[in-house]
C-alpha cells in the first residue's frame, strides 16, 4: 500500500491521501473493489516526465507575467476599439495557424511534449509569446489534453496512441493582445463513440456561435450547446467557461456552457470573448490531478473540445479564428 504522499495506485495523478486512502478500510470486500477500479483505470492516462519551459527570444514581445507569473490587471473593457479589433483579428490568424501547424504534428506516437515544441516554435516565428508559458505558473506553451482529460493538460513525454483523441489549446500574444482557439484531434483509428463525441462537440460550437448577436441574452450560447449535447446524451462541462478576450488573456465576461437562467446580460456589438465547450461521453464532473491544472472527467470518459474567439457585429458574430477544423 502506498504512502500518504506517494502517487495512488489507482493511476489519477493524485497523491493517495487526496484518492483511496479515506475509502480504504483494509477488508476483503475493498482489496477487491481495488483490483476492479486498478484493472478499469489501466488505459487511463497517466502523468508524465514535464521538460524545462521553452525559451522565448528576448525580442519578443511578452505579457506583464511573463516573468512574474502574476497577471495584472488589463483594462477591462468589454466593447473594444477599432484599433484592438484589428489587432485581435491578426493575433486571432495567428494561433489559427499555430494551431493547423501543431495539428498536422499529431500522430501514433508523437509526444505531447514534441506538440509544445511546434506550437511554441509556430508562435516565436510569428513574433509571438505563447500565452500559457508561465501564466499563473503553467509551465509549457500549449494545453494537450488526451482522452479523459477535459484542459488544461501539460505536454509530457507521454506519447500519444493509436486510438486517443486529444485537444489542442493554442494562445498566441501578438501585438499586445491574445489569440485564442482549440481543437481536438483524433490519433489513428479512433472508435466509434470517439469519433462521434468529436463531431458532435464541433457542432455545439458551430450552434452556440450561430446564436451569437447585440442584444442576445449571453445564457442562449449555453441553451444552445446543452440541448445539443444532451439530445446526444452527452454531457456538458459546468466548471470551465469561456471568456472574454483582448489585453487581457481571461477577463470579463464569463460564457457558460451550459443553460443559466440568471445569465440574462445581452450581448453588446464590439464584444470579443471565447466559445469552448467542453462534452463528455459520461459524467460532466471532473476532479484535478495534484499538478493543480489537469482536469479530467471524474468517471474518466472520454471528453472533446472546440473553441473559438468571435466579435459580435451589428447583425451577428465573427469568428476571429475561422478555419479550425479537427481530422474526424
Amino acid at each position: 500500500m502506498p504512502k500518504s504522499n506517494e502517487p495512488c495506485w489507482c493511476g489519477s495523478g493524485r497523491k493517495y491521501k487526496r484518492c483511496h486512502k479515506a475509502q480504504e478500510g483494509g477488508d476483503v470486500a475493498a482489496g477487491a473493489a481495488r483490483v476492479i477500479e486498478k484493472a478499469s483505470r489501466a488505459r487511463s492516462v497517466q502523468p508524465g516526465i514535464v521538460s524545462p519551459r521553452r525559451p522565448v527570444p528576448p525580442e519578443i514581445p511578452r505579457p506583464d507575467y511573463a516573468l512574474t507569473g502574476r497577471p495584472g490587471r488589463a483594462s477591462g473593457r468589454l466593447v473594444k476599439t477599432e484599433d484592438e479589433i484589428a489587432r485581435l483579428r491578426k493575433a486571432c490568424r495567428a494561433a489559427y495557424e499555430v494551431l493547423e501547424e501543431t495539428g498536422a504534428a499529431v500522430a501514433p506516437g508523437v509526444t505531447t511534449d514534441h506538440l509544445d515544441a511546434v506550437c511554441h516554435d509556430a508562435c516565436v516565428r510569428r513574433g509571438g509569446y505563447p500565452s500559457p508559458l508561465n501564466y499563473h505558473g503553467y509551465p509549457k506553451s500549449l494545453c494537450t489534453s488526451v482522452n479523459e482529460v477535459i484542459c488544461h493538460g501539460i505536454p509530457d513525454s507521454r506519447a500519444l496512441r493509436d486510438g486517443d483523441i486529444v485537444n489542442l489549446d493554442v494562445t498566441i500574444f501578438l501585438d499586445g493582445v491574445h489569440g485564442d482557439t482549440n481543437a481536438t484531434f483524433c490519433v489513428g483509428d479512433v472508435d466509434a463513440a470517439s469519433r462521434r463525441l468529436v463531431t458532435v462537440t464541433r457542432e455545439c460550437l458551430e450552434r452556440a456561435i450561430a446564436v451569437v448577436g447585440p442584444d442576445v441574452p449571453m445564457n442562449e450560447i449555453g441553451r444552445a450547446i446543452q440541448s445539443h449535447a444532451e439530445a446526444h446524451g452527452m454531457g456538458v462541462v459546468r466548471a470551465f467557461v469561456g471568456h472574454g478576450i483582448g489585453d487581457g488573456f481571461h477577463m470579463a465576461p464569463q460564457v457558460p456552457h451550459y443553460f443559466d437562467p440568471r445569465l440574462t446580460t445581452r450581448m453588446q456589438k464590439g464584444w470579443v470573448f471565447t466559445i469552448e465547450p467542453m462534452i463528455t461521453l459520461g459524467d460532466w464532473h471532473h476532479r484535478l490531478w495534484d499538478d493543480d491544472w489537469t482536469a479530467v472527467t471524474a468517471d474518466l470518459s472520454r471528453t472533446a473540445q472546440f473553441e473559438h474567439t468571435v466579435l459580435v457585429t451589428e447583425d451577428g458574430a465573427e469568428v476571429l479564428t475561422a478555419g479550425v477544423r479537427a481530422t474526424v
